[in-house]
């Protein structure tokens, strides 16, 4: 048997007898958007950073739909004393350089999520234990699946709308949670934001 497949059967066993499917923390495995996190709750499972997606998670790939009250709870969860970073994926390293300004949350892009490489250079540069992190994100094979390997726990929000990839009209309802119908969305108009910057 490979190191990964007795790692993947080890931390699965262990992970099914903890309620909220594999979080050490009474915090909700899944949730609709960010806002919806309660700061206060994880603050009390002794959170103290979050590593945070930026693709489909705050703002949709196509930059057309952002988050509902995204800004304002991150605003909210730096406050309340908690640190951010950011970790993407995306292939626009200007567009990555614009959202991290702007949320004022240090990011590395290309991440190369799910291998934990940008993870732990995330971790050291918080200056926190992986227990005390949790890494929020809308894809099952990258953003927990590199929380996982990490050992940090994990809330999966569903992907905002976006036009599929190849990948993902074969599998990603597997690995993603569609946004759902009639859920409040806001929309970003992104020629008048990146402006300036492109």
């Amino acid at each position: 048997m490979s190191n990964f497949a007795f790692w993947w059967r080890k931390s699965s066993r262990g992970k099914k007898r903890r309620s909220f499917q594999g979080n050490r923390h009474r915090l909700p495995a899944r949730v609709n958007v960010l806002a919806n996190i309660d700061i206060d709750c994880l603050k009390n499972c002794g959170i103290k950073g979050i590593i945070l997606d930026l693709d489909n998670t705050i703002i949709s790939e196509d930059d057309r739909y952002l988050s509902p009250e995204a800004e304002n709870w991150i605003k909210q969860a730096k406050l309340a004393g908690l640190s951010f970073f950011i970790l993407s994926n995306g292939k626009c390293r200007d567009r990555v350089l614009y959202w991290s300004e702007r949320l004022d949350i240090p990011a590395i892009n290309p991440a190369k999520k799910p291998f934990p490489h940008s993870f732990r250079k995330a971790i050291t540069y918080m200056q926190l234990q992986p227990k005390q992190i949790i890494v929020i994100g809308d894809s099952f094979h990258t953003d927990v699946m590199g929380a996982r390997f990490c050992g940090c726990s994990y809330i999966q929000v569903a992907t905002l709308p976006h036009p599929p990839r190849w990948w993902e009209r074969l599998a990603g309802k597997f690995v993603q949670t569609p946004y759902p119908k009639g859920y409040e969305i806001w929309e970003f108009y992104a020629a008048g934001a990146y402006k300036n910057l492109f």
